[in-house]
């Protein structure tokens, strides 16, 4: 009863904020999943064999589920939604049940208000709902891209690093090989090579992990074409390093980031539009940036952030430009959104 209470109780403040109900569905082509989205799901979801041999799954992420309606036409772009969440975790006792209240902007057009919006949204339904003290952990994934685009090195190397991000532990390895300047074994290279001249005879349009054969096609040639030997790794790995462990109050962010450019005689524009951030500042609440935050989740594009009531989570969310595109849209649709844990409540 309580829970259905406080159920009510975020739903009337989403109501109040103009978001509108969409029900994702349940169940989902898992093929369609992992070819638009990557493997990254695939160890996650529940999957079975359907009666036309399709195989299917629970859905593994609201958000996904959400992006896949909207794309076909049937919600709005401004909802919010009830439902569970089905996902494996290799964390042992864990529920693979989440039960979730969340909202989303599709097609955001103006990205400093939505930001403001979901997060403001979200917090203010968490305040209602618990009495402890309220804390947020804030980041932007897009200030890495910005940092590496600006940095002397090689191309591959820049898309590697951006593009595996999001995974930690190979990221990690990433940066001690960069630090020794030691690059793909060869064998490794050729066969990637080999598989560059087949793709060239397949279909340019396909799609393959949310990427046509023509963009995988002009990356690889960038690769190729790119020199191999770069001497600066122990000085680029340096400079990353220090960038995340920036982590500070919001109101410092701007001077945080102007005395990193200095110290690495970077440009001091790399950082010049934290607008979206800035704003965030009309908010009370204790928030702490930490530029080594929100990387766990591959489509997150720009700001990221988690809401504590006391050490217990009880909201996450952030801007996903790509994801929809990902999933089958023509081009980039601007997104950002955001979903209350009930468990922790």
């Amino acid at each position: 009863m309580k829970s259905k209470k406080l159920s009510e109780l975020i739903i009337k403040t989403f109501k109040n904020s103009g978001f509108e109900l969409s029900e994702p569905d349940v169940l989902l082509d898992s093929e369609f999943i992992i070819e638009r989205s990557g493997e990254k799901f695939r160890s996650s979801m529940f999957t079975f064999e359907g009666e036309n041999g399709k195989i299917m799954c629970l859905r593994p992420d609201l958000t996904v589920a959400s992006s896949i309606k909207y794309l076909k036409k049937k919600t709005k772009s401004k909802i919010y939604y009830s439902g569970q969440a089905y996902r494996r975790s290799k964390k042992k006792y864990s529920d693979f049940i989440n039960d979730q209240l969340g909202i989303e902007i599709f097609g955001s057009e103006n990205q400093i208000q939505d930001d403001f919006k979901v997060i403001s949204t979200i917090l203010n339904s968490a305040k209602k709902i618990k009495s402890k003290k309220i804390k947020i952990k804030v980041g932007d994934v897009s200030l890495f891209k910005r940092l590496i685009n600006s940095l002397d090195m090689p191309e591959r190397w820049k898309l590697r690093l951006i593009r595996h991000f999001w995974r930690p532990k190979y990221f990690e390895d990433l940066l001690k090989r960069l630090e020794k300047n030691s690059d793909i074994d060869a064998e490794t290279f050729d066969m990637d090579k080999k598989r560059f001249y087949e793709m060239k005879k397949s279909d340019p349009g396909k799609i393959i992990a949310g990427r046509t054969i023509l963009e995988i096609l002009s990356r690889f040639e960038k690769k190729i074409k790119d020199p191999r030997s770069f001497k600066e790794g122990k000085k680029i790995v340096k400079i990353i390093r220090s960038f995340l462990k920036i982590n500070c109050k919001l109101f410092q962010l701007e001077k945080k980031l102007l005395d990193f450019t200095k110290k690495n005689n970077l440009k001091k524009n790399i950082f010049n539009d934290l607008k979206s951030l800035q704003n965030l500042k009309k908010i009370k609440e204790d928030i702490n940036f930490i530029s080594n935050y929100g990387r766990d989740i591959e489509y997150y594009t720009g700001i990221v952030f988690e809401i504590f009531a006391g050490k217990k989570e009880i909201a996450r969310g952030g801007r996903y430009d790509g994801l929809l595109k990902s999933l089958g849209a023509k081009k980039n649709i601007p997104a950002v959104g955001a979903a209350i844990n009930l468990k922790n409540i």
